[in-house]
């Protein structure tokens, strides 16, 4: 096992697509700041944070079940990049470069 949650993989790609969110809404209109733009930053912080603190647990269970939590905000950021898709929000190139 890792001897910090900071050596997991997962948990640097998340770290990566947090970054790649906060670049991509930049771009968002300024009446989404409290709309889409706040939504995909908090899930994709969420992501990297709930593998943070489940590493930091005291059991497997305990784990597993806050991977489950980042697994949820990961789906949920997928939900609302369609959204702002369809909706013409930010440039295409940085969507993909958070959807790697």
């Amino acid at each position: 096992m890792a001897k910090s949650y900071r050596e997991l993989d997962v948990w640097q790609c998340a770290i990566e697509m947090s970054v790649a969110l906060y670049r991509l809404t930049r771009d968002f209109p300024r009446e989404e700041v409290y709309g889409l733009t706040s939504q995909l930053r908090r899930a994709g912080v969420s992501v990297a944070s709930n593998i943070a603190e489940g590493y930091g647990r005291s059991s497997r269970g305990e784990y597993r079940s806050f991977l489950g939590m980042a697994r949820g905000s990961a789906m949920e950021i997928q939900t609302q990049l369609v959204i702002a898709h369809e909706l013409g929000f930010g440039d295409p190139a940085k969507i993909g470069d958070v959807t790697g």
